[in-house]
């Protein structure tokens, strides 16, 4: 069993952690095997995130001054969070297929980019395409008119050098 001051370590890490997380999941994890247990990490750590199994209390306190702290008060019944940095639809949507595989495994509630969202705002970001596809689609709709801009310009100087190239061969033009 642990002593206070490695509690109040522990304390101090997830008070860390969440004060850096961007995006932070909300699961509740009754009746989880080991083995599933492990998938799980495993599927959150090929998202880029990390996975925590809290006690409500200690969740709560940590807390306390952080973005998180609105999803994290008032916790009931067996909680574990899941958060990241990096990309929150790619965390999404492991967890929801893993949700889907394991019915043990249930949202609660989430946190993106600042905003508390319910299960179904979770349901709905799982099914976003991830940030790279979106800044891709962006890109191209930010260079498609400069792109057909260029391309008319070409046309003209090209269509102007096969009006004067055909003047030069029928001497249409003199000097």
């Amino acid at each position: 069993m642990k002593n206070r001051t490695e509690k109040l370590k522990d304390l101090d890490a997830l008070r860390k952690d969440l004060a850096a997380a961007q995006n932070v999941f909300l699961a509740g994890y009754e009746k989880i095997t080991v083995l599933q247990d492990f998938e799980l990490r495993k599927a959150i750590r090929g998202a880029g995130g990390s996975y925590k199994v809290i006690k409500n209390t200690i969740a709560e306190k940590a807390s306390e001054g952080t973005k998180s702290e609105k999803l994290l008060t008032g916790l009931k019944g067996m909680s574990s969070i899941v958060y990241t940095n990096g990309d929150p639809v790619a965390l999404a949507k492991a967890l929801t297929v893993y949700a889907k595989a394991v019915p043990a495994f249930t949202f609660k509630a989430g946190m993106v980019e600042g905003s508390v969202i319910d299960v179904s705002g979770i349901n709905a970001l799982a099914s976003m395409p991830p940030k790279e596809e979106i800044y891709a689609k962006l890109l191209y709709l930010i260079q498609a008119p400069a792109q057909r801009l260029v391309t008319a310009m070409n046309g003209v100087g090209r269509q102007l050098a096969v009006v004067v190239d055909q003047g030069v061969k029928e001497n249409k033009f003199q000097a």
